[in-house]
């Protein structure tokens, strides 16, 4: 047989087996690729360490990140939607609550990541799954009574001394709203003490922090990283782990139905959950949600309400939250 027969022959055989599907075809591969986009409400602290250990991994997927606080972040959601869908495949929220409110409006997909077997139970959902987990604590000036708990705050030794996040803005703050709702020998009433004791409201947590350490406040609710980090750089700040125990909540991440590279997003997301993304998690000064990852250690309780049978009230819990505390 001629070359150019044989050549005839092979290119015949090629063409049948393709047409017959006789000829097996490479596997495609569940590699990310493209693009993957988040909406995060994450410090920025943490979510560059995070996203730079993702790309390493993963150097042929790009990362694109809008940050900012939970309140934007829900406008911004909103906006999308106005417009058609939502533009983001992942989101990555602070805390529970201000997730909760679209997975029930199923704009989340189920999704159970490689190391879901790490996240306590607790801690997750069939589509939100936990990060890291966050404390807020009470922060105060160092030249202060210390006090031992949340019920110290609305005491004579705080009068016209104590800031307090808006739940309607800052994600830890709403979780704490959830918390102290349903606690007993708190709820709503916790709150007028509070304001009736001369508390101010301010937006962020962050904002608590600042304005202990500048002494326009004597205490105030507050994140326990957020006052570790302050106390590091010298502000003349103590924390407070209440006895009652430090409210803990955990941040979720969730990808959206109409993830427009849902292999990417997915990848992010066992990654995020993964050893070496809750190592970044640890490293960023965070408790990870991976108990066989060393982190900060708990200096005491850790509270935390039923999120779900919360997240069904939220909407009246700010609304009575707002006749005490105006937005």
């Amino acid at each position: 047989m001629t070359r150019l027969a044989r050549c005839a022959c092979l290119a015949l055989l090629l063409a049948l087996g393709t047409a017959c599907g006789g000829l097996a075809k490479a596997p495609e591969s569940s590699a990310p690729r493209g693009a993957v986009r988040i909406y995060t409400s994450v410090v920025q602290t943490t979510v560059d360490p995070v996203v730079s250990g993702f790309q390493a991994a993963h150097p042929g997927t790009k990362v694109q990140v809008f940050r900012a606080p939970t309140g934007e972040i829900n406008a911004r959601i909103a906006a999308d939607r106005r417009a058609g869908q939502v533009k983001a495949d992942i989101l990555w929220g602070t805390d529970p609550l201000s997730s909760f409110q679209y997975d029930q409006q199923s704009l989340f997909a189920d999704y159970k990541p490689k190391d879901a077997g790490a996240v306590p139970a607790a801690y997750h959902t069939g589509t939100l799954w936990g990060t890291r987990l966050l404390n807020v604590v009470i922060v105060y000036r160092s030249n202060q009574t210390a006090p031992s708990g949340w019920h110290d705050l609305a005491s004579p030794d705080f009068k016209n001394g104590v800031a307090l996040p808006d739940p309607g803005f800052a994600g830890g703050a709403l979780a704490a709203l959830g918390y102290l709702s349903q606690a007993p020998g708190f709820g709503i009433d916790y709150y007028r003490s509070l304001k009736n004791n001369g508390a101010v409201q301010l937006r962020a947590m962050g904002d608590v922090t600042t304005g202990v350490a500048e002494a326009r406040y004597k205490a105030g609710m507050g994140l326990d990283n957020d006052i570790r980090t302050a106390i590091a750089k010298g502000s003349p700040l103590k924390l407070a782990w209440p006895v009652e125990g430090a409210i803990t909540f955990y941040s979720p991440i969730s990808i959206f139905r109409t993830a427009a590279d849902a292999t990417a997003a997915r990848a992010f997301v066992d990654f995020i959950i993964s050893r070496q993304g809750q190592q970044l998690i640890a490293g960023s000064g965070w408790q990870p949600v991976r108990a066989d990852i060393k982190g900060p250690t708990p200096l005491g309780a850790q509270v935390s309400p039923d999120w779900t049978a919360i997240a069904r009230r939220q909407s009246e819990l700010i609304a009575a939250y707002r006749g005490v505390f105006p937005g």
